[in-house]
């Protein structure tokens, strides 16, 4: 599956962002917990614009890993309602921008806006493209037992079923050996 260079790299972000939540998370606890574990999110994945380094961020953005999580989950008719009413209460406004090594690709907020608004408008935009394409089954849940982590199935088949190879394993080992046990 081929979306727009900007596209994919919103939807990516939003696995990650996602996936520091506590029930997704590798070591089981809130991987955005403080204002450093934000920094060192956005050190890997850098945003242009304001960045306020403080509790009131670090909350709202919290509060749009929760919102985004509750999206990638919802059924096409919903997840557009959801999209619109991020894009409604951002008042967006697509216009097109190039900066540091980017070509020309979407912003729909202000730099100023804070930074919790422009990861929610950011999502929104590639999330429309999703919706639009009709491909929200590319968006995912881990099938593992004990995972939630969200996946971005992103292969020619769309058969991706596990967030990460580690998952993949586990189950696999699990079903390998209840067929050694039937036996």
């Amino acid at each position: 599956m081929r979306f727009a260079p900007d596209t994919e790299e919103a939807l990516v972000f939003v696995v990650v962002l996602c996936n520091t939540d506590p029930s997704a998370s590798r070591s089981g606890t809130d991987e955005l917990a403080t204002i450093d574990q934000l920094k060192a999110l956005l050190d890997r994945y850098p945003f242009t614009g304001r960045i306020d380094h403080d509790e009131a961020e670090l909350r709202d953005v919290q509060r749009t890993r929760a919102l985004l999580r509750h999206v990638w989950t919802l059924d096409r008719d919903d997840a557009a309602e959801a999209v619109n009413k991020m894009l409604r209460d951002a008042k967006a406004l697509p216009y097109l921008v190039r900066h540091d090594s980017l070509d020309w690709h979407m912003h729909a907020t202000e730099p100023s806006s804070p930074l919790a608004e422009r990861l929610r408008v950011e999502a929104a935009l590639a999330l429309m493209d999703v919706i639009r394409m009709n491909e929200m089954d590319r968006l995912r849940v881990c099938e593992a037992d004990d995972c939630a982590g969200l996946l971005l199935d992103l292969s020619r088949n769309g058969l991706k079923r596990f967030c990460s190879v580690r998952c993949g394993n586990r189950m696999n080992m699990i079903a390998f050996r209840e067929r050694r046990a039937d036996r």
